[in-house]
This record gives structure tokens, sequence and C-alpha cells, in this order.
């Protein structure tokens, strides 16, 4: 009787997770046949190399964390506050957040994933600014706006610190609030000195 063979989608799964929780050099092919509980010979007549799978990895993580979650959002639906909120909440989500400090970390060490990176980063803030623009007509603002909200996204799990006025999760509400409450009026912004911020 054959023995049924592992299917090449596990070998990218088994991958991504890796990723997660070690970086780029958690992606054995060894370990990760330990993982799957099969031999490694089963990898090469999926893979030409350790390099093919982990440009998949990167594949997968790029799907899940741009078209899936966009699909998802889209579904879902919402005014744009509610949107761009659901669409962190799929990009970061607890299993995939580490992949993603994983690959901005590796990205710092190898030009093509630092490439890679900026792709998926610029798609997500266009995604931020399509939600926003009619919003915040004034393109610095937009920006501005869009920043702090990716920035919070990213950063929020890593920050350790108490808040004395109530949770994490309320005082991030209270932040979406203040970044999407509305456009400020229009003043120039100036540095303690007097001059132009």
């Amino acid at each position: 009787m054959a023995t049924a063979r592992t299917p090449r989608r596990a070998w990218v799964e088994a991958g991504l997770q890796a990723l997660g929780v070690g970086g780029p050099d958690a992606v054995r092919v060894e370990s990760l046949a330990r993982t799957l509980g099969v031999t490694k010979g089963g990898f090469y007549g999926f893979f030409a190399d350790r390099a093919a799978l982990l440009t998949e990895v990167l594949d997968l993580w790029e799907q899940r964390t741009i078209a899936d979650t966009l699909e998802q959002v889209e579904c879902e639906g919402g005014d744009a506050v509610t949107r761009s909120r659901r669409a962190a909440e799929l990009t970061f989500a607890p299993e995939l957040l580490p992949v993603d400090l994983a690959v901005r970390d590796w990205a710092r060490r190898e030009p093509a994933v630092a490439e890679r990176l900026q792709r998926v980063d610029d798609q997500r803030m266009e995604y931020l600014r399509s939600q926003f623009r009619e919003r915040f007509p004034d393109p610095d603002e937009l920006e501005a706006r869009c920043l702090l909200a990716f920035s919070a996204a990213i950063a929020a799990g890593l920050i350790a610190v108490e808040h004395p006025r109530g949770s994490r999760a309320e005082v991030l509400g209270r932040a979406t609030r203040l970044l999407f409450a509305g456009p400020s009026p229009e003043r120039e912004l100036r540095s303690p000195d007097g001059g132009r911020a």
C-alpha cells in the first residue's frame, strides 16, 4: 500500500509557523519534516531547495495579509473605521503578527525581503488612504493619520505599558476615535520655538 504524500501546502504552512516562531533560520527542511512527522525526502518532490520554500512562505504571508484580509473585510462591510479596524485585526491577528514582525526583522538583512515588505506595506497604506480620503481631503493630514493608525496597529502589542485609565483595548479604541474623528481645523503646526513643524 502506497504512503500518502505530505501535501505541498502543509510544508508551506509549517514554514510560515516556523518563520513566526524563530525567523527565517527556523525554516529548515529537517525541522519541518519532524514537525510534519515525515521524512525530508518528500520535500524535494515539491521544492528545488529551501530558498524556493521561503519564497512560497512569503507568498502565503502576503496572500493572507493582503488579498484574504481585504476580501473578508469587504464581505463583512461597515463604515470606513469599521473596515479599517477589521483589516488591522485580521492582518495583525495573533497567528500572523509574529510572522509580520519576523519578516520586518528579516528585511533589515535581506534586500529582496525588504522590497516585498515595502510592497505589502504600500498596499496596506493605500487601503487605509482609500477608506479615509473622502473624510480627510487634505493629503498631508490624510497621510499623517494613516501612518499613525498603521504604526499603532503594528506596535500596540510591542509596547509594554500599563494604562491607568482603562484596558489596552479601550485605549486603542479611544486612539482610533481620535485619529478618525474628523478633519482638524485648518492651522499650521508649529514647533515650540514658533517655527513651522
